[in-house]
């Protein structure tokens, strides 16, 4: 079995995989005020009562965005899984020819999700993965990593704009019933949820016309993927274990299993 680590701004997601199949995952909260031992006791107890022992696994891969935990995820792999983990980055095979001006610049998570859509859902694709930002990732059809968009995040405007104005109380993500709201709860959320909703669709239109290529799959991924697809036709797939399945493609190929 395969232990597959994704470490990010607000949350490290976490799957095990037998083979291709992702067996169990869970989800912690992201912080650097948290010990190697702290993780590393939830883990393996949360996976002990799913019947997964540290002995069964056999590799481990991570990927990061948030370097101030990196050694806290090495630290614990290493003494409760007794793995020394791959991780995601420069000297790594992804499958993917990364056409960036300096490919060294790009975020694993944007690369580990994109991986994973090619290899799931076939090229031309749109990789957007609405977290604490929203990246969106050109793939070409021959599995060149193009480039994209980096935007704001939807809970990162709400916190933002909360924070911002001293006035304005915080909401729920909620979808209104109409653009036009008759409270001021009802207005932040048009704003809020509507506005992001235009920002996606406007960026995957121009992205795909920049592809010169109208035939391409809009994969999602992330936290609040759902209401974007749900109320928009631009997506195609909403695909939420995306980058763990990513992180499992990776570490075959560099472990020189048959992905």
């Amino acid at each position: 079995m395969i232990l597959a680590i994704d470490i990010g701004n607000t949350n490290v997601k976490c799957g095990v995989f037998d083979g291709d199949k992702l067996v169990s995952s869970l989800r912690l909260s992201s912080s650097v005020n948290k010990t190697s031992d702290e993780y590393g006791m939830y883990m393996k107890n949360i996976l002990h009562e799913r019947g997964i022992k540290p002995e069964m696994i056999d590799g481990v891969i991570m990927s990061s965005v948030n370097p101030n935990m990196n050694y806290t995820f090495e630290h614990l792999i290493r003494y409760y899984f007794d793995k020394k983990p791959l991780v995601v980055g420069a000297g790594l095979k992804t499958g993917l020819n990364i056409k960036y001006d300096n490919p060294k610049e790009v975020g694993a998570d944007r690369i580990v999700g994109s991986v994973a859509a090619y290899y799931t859902y076939g090229g031309p694709c749109i990789v957007m993965d609405c977290g604490t930002a929203t990246t969106f990732n050109a793939i070409s059809g021959k599995g060149e990593f193009l480039g994209g968009a980096i935007g704001l995040g939807l809970k990162t405007a709400s916190d933002a704009l909360t924070k911002s104005a001293s006035k304005l109380p915080k909401v729920e993500l909620a979808v209104p019933e109409k653009t036009i709201g008759k409270t001021t709860i009802t207005n932040m959320q048009s704003g809020l949820i509507f506005g992001y909703i235009g920002m996606v669709e406007y960026l995957v239109n121009g992205i795909k016309k920049d592809m010169n290529c109208e035939n391409v799959k809009v994969v999602a991924t992330g936290g609040l993927s759902e209401i974007v697809a749900a109320n928009s036709n631009v997506i195609d797939v909403v695909d939420r274990t995306l980058t763990l399945r990513g992180l499992n493609v990776i570490y075959k190929m560099n472990a020189g299993g048959t992905v």
